[in-house]
């Protein structure tokens, strides 16, 4: 019979990551489809439900990114907003993430649709709360899609919550 031993911080937040991956997974496989039936439910619309996937899926990363570095450290990390401006009519702008993202490992890819922050406050309560943010303007009319995942202090996220998904 082989002795349980505990994990060890860094193998507990890969762990971690293996599971944020492929929740991930699963909501970008179902993601475009729900994406699409919210289009055909507003009549249509301008933004491509593919780029807000972008979003859902970043935003959700950045939150597991952040709370597999509080594991390791000990601390939430505020970082962004990345890039400085909010992309507008669906061009993608160049990803170089500050220093709190690098030390996170959040990392998008080189061209993002949206822009990315994390903002740490207290609740009332004098605990650390954590929101992801994704930023972006698909049809560039000055609209801003935002994207959002709250993370307590106990590890646990929110639902992606959205406001106007295809600017």
């Amino acid at each position: 019979m082989e002795n349980s031993v505990p994990d060890e911080p860094h193998v507990a937040s890969r762990k971690r990551r293996v599971m944020v991956a492929v929740v991930l997974g699963v909501l970008v496989g179902g993601g475009a489809a729900g994406g699409a039936l919210v289009l055909l439910r507003r009549g249509g619309g301008v933004g491509d439900p593919s780029l807000a996937n972008e979003a859902r899926v970043n935003v959700l990363r950045l939150c597991g990114d952040v709370q597999s570095y509080r594991d390791e450290h000990g601390v939430f990390l505020a970082g962004g907003p990345v890039p400085r401006e909010v992309p507008r009519g669906g061009e993608p702008l160049p990803f170089e993430p500050d220093e709190n993202l690098k030390r996170m490992g959040f990392n998008p890819g080189e061209r993002v649709h949206y822009q990315y922050q994390v903002v740490v406050q207290e609740t009332p309560l004098g605990e650390a709360e954590v929101t992801c943010y994704a930023r972006g303007d698909l049809d560039g009319d000055g609209q801003v899609s935002v994207f959002t995942v709250t993370l307590d202090a106990n590890g646990m996220t929110s639902a992606v919550k959205v406001e106007r998904e295809t600017e």
